[in-house]
């Protein structure tokens, strides 16, 4: 007899210490991306000392490179035969290396500090650095979130183990956030602000992958009595590029979706980004570090307030909500004058709350889009879905950090001199700080509730999707 496969319920239970050392591997992808996604643009330009456009360019370069080798690594990490198994080898070996790494984003070369003016040198000492970290990155990221199905068969348990990845990632996140605010009010020097808060968080990313790996199973270590064909990827299984591209494009639900978050992650990319040049040059804080700790605080708890009230007024209601919310927040911010830093924190605490919807949202939906293809299909292909939405949160968030740059450069933007205070920047270029942390993401914010106002899959139309669902499979089973 076949079994229905979008059921799940088969599965052993887990244990809480699996949980918590599962959930404890992904605490440094949140630690490290928060802070690169805040803080490692104007890192480059007010404490490297590199033009705008450059510093844009190298965040573009490493964050493409990040999009390109997760299938190359995926591959790998697929075939790997080695006696710890496919996935922890690749946590093991890579998990020193993307700890050094992002440690090395956060140092200026000694030559630099004496020579400022050597630009293409800094700019190629940071693509190096970003490429190697990127790629580290994947390797322990990406074979780690592969445990997920690995760990259990058992569908509730396969969700349980996601909250418990999400309060680590997000715990990072205002970790790294508070150790900035902490550290840059204790340290004067920016230089050293960011080596210290750098070297704190490389072991603070690095030992939680060691934890994930001491405390869970991978079923996929090297067995001699097991066969090949259990160890590995089947060959009739693979689906080429082309054929990926076919089932994505072909499903219009998904289109929709991709838009939708596309247009939310590069307004949310597009203000993590400009928000320490606005809090510092334009409302003349001494740090952005508790600004950025409101937005993604608030977001943390607004994700639990934001699904309840999914379950009862459905997703569409929630994200349209939540974008008016953070539509309202980011023009507030284009008009907010510079004397009025507690107006500030209430408006990122708005934002928060439409951040919240942004995280929970598309990806929820995503779910409704691999249920339809299941449907129209019969198979479960939710890699190919995934794949895609990672590849678009990789590349809005480079496209998002050097439109920055570039508007920055454009606008007449001052670096700070080595040792000096920052300047007193232009009216080109506070504008354009304006612009950047108000309308332009508003913009992407008002396309995506078009979006959502068009998306065809309502609450309705899954309700109907999964009870043919249900009778497809008991028609199977039933001539089985």
């Amino acid at each position: 007899m076949s079994r229905n496969p979008a059921s799940g319920s088969n599965g052993r239970k887990l244990s809480l210490r699996t949980k918590l050392a599962f959930g404890a591997g992904d605490m440094g992808a949140g630690i490290t991306a928060t802070l690169l996604a805040f803080s490692f643009l104007i890192f480059l330009t007010n404490v490297a000392h590199l033009r705008p456009a450059l510093a844009g360019t190298v965040l573009l370069i490493g964050k493409v490179w990040d999009a390109v080798n997760d299938p190359i690594v995926g591959f790998l990490s697929d075939r790997t035969r080695f006696r710890w198994g496919r996935r922890h080898t690749w946590m093991i070996l890579g998990g020193v290396p993307f700890g050094v790494f992002f440690f090395l984003h956060w140092l200026v070369p000694g030559w630099a500090i004496h020579d400022p003016s050597n630009q293409w040198g800094l700019f190629w000492y940071y693509v190096i650095v970003s490429i190697c970290f990127n790629t580290a990155f994947t390797a322990v990221n990406l074979p780690y979130t592969a445990l997920t199905p690995e760990l259990t068969q058992n569908y509730n348990e396969r969700t349980s183990l996601t909250s418990f990845r999400f309060v680590f990632s997000i715990g990072g996140s205002l970790l790294a956030l508070a150790l900035g605010a902490a550290i840059s009010q204790t340290i004067v020097d920016r230089n050293q602000q960011y080596l210290l808060l750098g070297g704190i968080c490389s072991v603070l990313s690095v030992l939680p992958t060691y934890w994930c790996v001491w405390g869970t199973s991978d079923r996929t270590a090297f067995d001699p009595n097991r066969r090949n064909s259990d160890d590995g990827v089947s060959s009739e299984n693979a689906i080429s590029l082309i054929q990926q591209l076919r089932i994505a494009f072909s499903n219009r639900p998904f289109l929709f979706t991709i838009g939708i978050y596309l247009c939310s992650w590069l307004a949310f990319q597009l203000t993590a980004a400009i928000i320490p040049y606005y809090a510092v040059s334009w409302m003349g804080l001494e740090s952005y570090f508790l600004v950025a700790l409101t937005v993604q605080g608030v977001a943390m708890i607004a994700l639990l307030f934001w699904s309840a009230i999914s379950h009862r007024y459905g997703r569409k209601a929630v994200y349209v909500t939540g974008m008016l919310i953070w539509i309202v927040a980011q023009g507030g911010l284009f008009f907010l004058p510079n004397d009025r830093a507690d107006l500030l924190y209430v408006l990122c605490a708005l934002a928060g709350l439409g951040v919240a919807t942004a995280y929970l949202i598309p990806w929820s939906m995503l779910t409704d889009v691999t249920d339809l293809d299941e449907l129209n299909s019969g198979q479960r292909r939710e890699g190919v879905f995934y794949a895609f939405m990672v590849f678009l949160q990789k590349t809005g968030l480079a496209l998002g950090l050097w439109l920055s740059g570039v508007a920055l450069e454009l606008a007449g933007f001052i670096e700070p001199e080595p040792g000096a205070a920052i300047p007193e920047q232009p009216e080109s270029a506070l504008l354009a700080i304006r612009l950047v942390v108000g309308p332009i993401p508003t913009m992407f914010l008002v396309i995506g509730l078009v979006l959502m106002y068009f998306y065809p899959l309502s609450r309705e139309v899954h309700d109907e999707i999964l009870l043919r669902l249900k009778e497809k499979y008991q028609d199977r089973n039933g001539e089985s």
